[in-house]
């Protein structure tokens, strides 16, 4: 008997507002979800159901018992298309194992990891983890993989042509432009395996039958691309961002030398790709307004705010 259709968290199911092709996603996902289940022969394992902002994550067995899950990911998410093929290269080491995938349906079968995650350390812990991680998936990258200049290019040349009244900084918008162009011009560590957001919630625990030289966390959900390993400090400044009570500027430049100390990496080099990334990340914000022909809302002015924070922080 095929496993009856699900039904969407709201948490997902809300994201059919940001257009017709989330909307038609959405709508065949159910089915969708149900037609993996039955063809790879896996039983759900309880009624939990997870999500990110364009995945659909539920705890499965397969036909010998295994624990795994099942990812089934939005077709038109450009950054996770290779997903599959980065956790393939990677085979474990440092990563969640992928055990069997179909990119055309952009499912995923995954091993089970821990339902626990690097919020639960304390920040100087949790950047150590990370940065050993840099270590383990920051490989060469195989051909197949996009290439980091070929977003951040656009996101960049869509920045340039925002009007100059936009509620961004003169000062930051044409230094992340300046930036981000030498970047991408020099970029001596190209080539190489990056994750694109790796922060404490994409780091689960392992399970207590790993082989010790997995380690004890175990890296999820990358935006795989062939590009430069000092690109991915800033998703680490921007989460958990709330706990920085205090002195927020010397809390901000407490993680980022953690992980720039700890895996080695060229600190002006990451230092630029900070600013670069939080600046476009607050022009995102200021897009998706202009899309909806509103003016922007409290949470949205607040995230701006929290871009240029972090800007200034790591520079001052």
């Amino acid at each position: 008997m095929p496993e009856p259709l699900i039904v969407l968290p709201p948490g997902l199911d809300e994201q059919r507002g940001l257009g017709p092709d989330w909307a038609r996603w959405l709508d065949g996902l159910p089915r969708r979800f149900r037609d993996v289940l039955d063809d790879w022969a896996l039983r759900r394992d309880g009624d939990d159901l997870w999500h990110g902002f364009c995945s659909l994550v539920a705890p499965v067995l397969t036909d010998d018992g295994t624990r795994a899950v099942l990812k089934v990911a939005f077709d038109e998410d450009d950054e996770s298309l290779h997903e599959a093929l980065a956790l393939q290269q990677w085979q474990g080491r440092g990563t969640v194992r992928l055990l069997r995938a179909d990119p055309h349906r952009r499912a995923m079968l995954l091993e089970r990891l821990e339902r626990r995650d690097l919020r639960e350390l304390e920040e100087s812990e949790a950047c150590a983890v990370v940065a050993s991680l840099y270590a383990e998936i920051h490989v060469p990258a195989p051909p197949q993989l996009a290439e980091l200049a070929s977003f951040v290019g656009r996101w960049l040349d869509d920045l340039a042509a925002q009007p100059r009244d936009i509620p961004i900084p003169s000062r930051y918008r044409e230094q992340a432009l300046s930036l981000g162009r030498d970047l991408l011009a020099d970029h001596p560590a190209a080539g190489r395996m990056i994750h694109g957001d790796l922060h404490y919630e994409n780091v689960l625990a392992a399970p207590a039958d790993t082989e010790p030289e997995r380690g004890a966390w175990l890296v999820i959900d990358p935006k795989p691309m062939s590009g430069d390993p000092h690109y991915e400090p800033a998703p680490m400044l921007w989460n958990r961002y709330d706990e920085l009570a205090g002195d927020v500027r010397a809390g901000l430049r407490r993680r980022f030398h953690a992980l720039v100390d700890g895996a080695g990496l060229d600190e002006d080099r990451a230092r630029d790709w900070v600013v670069v990334r939080m600046v476009l990340n607050a022009n995102w914000s200021v897009q998706d307004a202009q899309r909806a022909g509103r003016d922007l809302d409290a949470e949205e002015r607040e995230w701006i705010t929290r871009c240029i924070a972090i800007s200034k922080a790591v520079q001052d």
